[in-house]
């Protein structure tokens, strides 16, 4: 086998790109939120809120504009340093912009929950890549743990 052929292994992404027809049909849930997106907005509501420019931010916390533009739209994964500049230039702590996000995450869990018991508990999960399983177990399988 060549080095060509094996550089052509299938890859599954962690997250599905984003497609121009409606992301989460009817039925259908969206996935779980990841953390640097919750973070994310986060960040990006309380600037606006301030009224303050990426600009501003920057300068005030020494993270360049590109770097913060990318954290603020979920891109990148920043460090609790990186986190803790950001929010001390918007004049919050580490642990307001943590309880924001946290906040976010359990708004957005009570709405997953009360989405499954109307649906009475059933889930459209889509294959991953065309191929995957489908169902609660979701396109990778799932692990039932019992106590």
């Amino acid at each position: 086998m060549s080095i060509r052929a094996t550089n052509q292994a299938d890859v599954i992404p962690l997250r599905p790109l984003p497609t121009a027809v409606d992301p989460c049909p009817a039925g259908a849930l969206p996935g779980e939120p990841l953390w640097r997106d919750l973070v994310g907005e986060v960040l990006r509501r309380e600037r606006k809120a301030r009224g303050r420019t990426l600009k501003d931010v920057s300068d005030a916390s020494r993270i360049s504009v590109a770097y913060l533009s990318e954290v603020e739209r979920g891109r990148k994964e920043a460090s609790s340093e990186v986190l803790a500049a950001a929010a001390r230039a918007l004049g919050l702590t580490l642990a307001d912009v943590l309880a924001l996000a946290g906040e976010r995450l359990v708004s957005l869990a009570a709405a997953r929950s009360r989405t499954l018991r109307v649906t009475g508990g059933r889930r459209a999960v889509g294959p991953a890549g065309g191929r995957g399983a489908t169902g609660p177990a979701g396109p990778m399988g799932g692990v039932l743990l019992a106590a």
